[in-house]
């Protein structure tokens, strides 16, 4: 663990040097299409005074200058199978994105999806004799928290104090400054498999790139999704990808749980090909064309021209109605979201406060999906889409791109992690086989 405190502090260095520098790649390795911004931080005049975006925006600090997607390869789930292929492909997102901002990168942050990512809730308590909390303070309750054994093979890629509490004062975002004698600290643990982060990390270095921050699809989708009334009270954010459907839940702005469902709109793809005997590209066609979960009257009597070329006469000249293109999508849709459903329960969604959810990602464009999501899921359910940054290509606006948004707000206003603070190594807490505590069920 002691090697992935240093890495990622490593990293956090890095990061700050390219914004000093001035530039940095914003990356999203997905199962269908890998996204590429290129951003400027050059502390251009603050928009926030004219009330068009929220606190967390930081649009004062950057600007995109050159975006660029292409289709994904080598990807499975979010995580990579095809080293070659995903590089080829990441270096033609990138250098589609340097090209329109003319100029060359050499750090990159990035996110991907999948990995089987696991939560954990960690507390822990220190004494403080009175004294004002200090940055060593805040540095001793992170290294008192009990951290499970998550097994081996896997890597800690979040590591977030949520909740912070000075004697009986809970609910403090920032405790350093204040006077009393016990603090005492939440902290919500993400873990992954170790494999999938090592893979994406040597992907990057072979396109000869410095990776500066790595992040969950997940968790900056949420960031770019939810206003920041949805992120104070409760929400979740389920991010309808390709190859995986990300799950993450926010609660006083900080993210308290992140889960990963295998399967995603590519699913959804390979069922009408296998339904109607068609390529995968025609497939993705009729779905995005003449796809729905809710089929009417009317669907009967619309016919879809099914192409083709085998040069079979009749085969090539085949038609389908839209109402049977939906009888194949639907039970593939609920599927997803009884399984959302059911990561959503074992997290103890329904304990907070509001029940609101938000879907994003490129599956949620799928005409009547929120009416289906609210049967299945929930009654307040709302489509999302990036906000929060201005100056996007209007390509870049839509739900797709949610993750690569996010993750520019994540590159220039970070939350506090663990490696923040100076752990020291003596201090850094061994790996207990003491059950994590769902701490939000019972403190919010």
């Amino acid at each position: 663990m002691m090697d992935l405190y240093e890495s990622q502090r490593q990293m956090r260095n890095m990061r700050k040097a390219a914004m000093q520098r001035g530039v940095v790649a914003i990356l999203d390795v997905g199962s269908s299409k890998i996204s590429c911004l290129v951003l400027r931080f050059d502390g251009t005049g603050d928009l926030g005074e004219e009330g068009e975006i929220g606190s967390l925006a930081g649009q004062s600090q950057f600007r995109v200058i050159g975006a660029a997607t292409t289709r994904s390869r080598g990807v499975r789930f979010g995580e990579i199978h095809a080293m070659q292929e995903t590089e080829r492909a990441i270096r033609t997102a990138l250098q589609g994105a340097q090209k329109m901002a003319g100029i060359r990168v050499d750090h990159v942050i990035a996110c991907f999806a999948g990995a089987d990512p696991r939560s954990y809730g960690l507390d822990a308590q220190v004494d403080l004799d009175g004294q004002a909390v200090d940055e060593q303070d805040v540095a001793r309750a992170l290294a008192a928290c009990d951290v499970p054994d998550y097994g081996v093979g896997r890597e800690v890629l979040h590591a977030q104090p949520v909740n912070f509490a000075l004697d009986h004062r809970s609910g403090l975002s920032d405790p350093r400054g204040q006077l009393g004698n016990a603090l005492s600290v939440d902290m919500h643990m993400l873990t992954v498999d170790g494999s999938a982060v090592q893979h994406l990390a040597h992907c990057i270095k072979r396109c000869d790139l410095e990776l500066a921050g790595i992040a969950s699809s997940a968790y900056v989708s949420g960031i770019a999704a939810l206003v920041e009334d949805e992120q104070e009270l409760g929400a979740a954010c389920i991010d309808l990808g390709g190859g995986a459907t990300g799950v993450s839940i926010f609660i006083k702005k900080h993210m308290i749980f992140a889960d990963t469902v295998r399967m995603g709109g590519d699913h959804v793809t390979g069922d009408i090909s296998m339904g109607l005997q068609v390529p995968m590209s025609m497939a993705e066609r009729i779905k995005t064309m003449h796809g729905g979960v809710h089929a009417t009257g009317m669907d009967d009597r619309e016919m879809i021209e099914i192409g083709g070329d085998t040069g079979d006469f009749e085969h090539d000249r085949r038609t389908a109605s839209r109402a049977e293109v939906i009888g194949i999508m639907r039970p593939r849709v609920e599927e997803i979201l009884e399984e959302v459903r059911a990561r959503l329960d074992a997290a103890g969604f329904d304990h907070l406060p509001s029940q609101q959810i938000v879907l994003t990602g490129g599956g949620s464009q799928i005409p009547g999906l929120d009416g289906l999501a609210s049967k299945i899921l929930g009654q307040q359910v709302r489509l999302g889409r990036p906000l929060r940054v201005h100056g996007l290509p209007q390509v870049a606006t839509g739900p797709s791109f949610a993750s690569v948004v996010g993750l520019t707000l994540f590159a220039a206003h970070p939350q506090d992690e663990w490696w923040d603070f100076d752990i020291p190594a003596e201090r850094y807490p061994n790996r207990s086989l003491k059950r994590a505590v769902r701490w939000f069920r019972d403190n919010w």
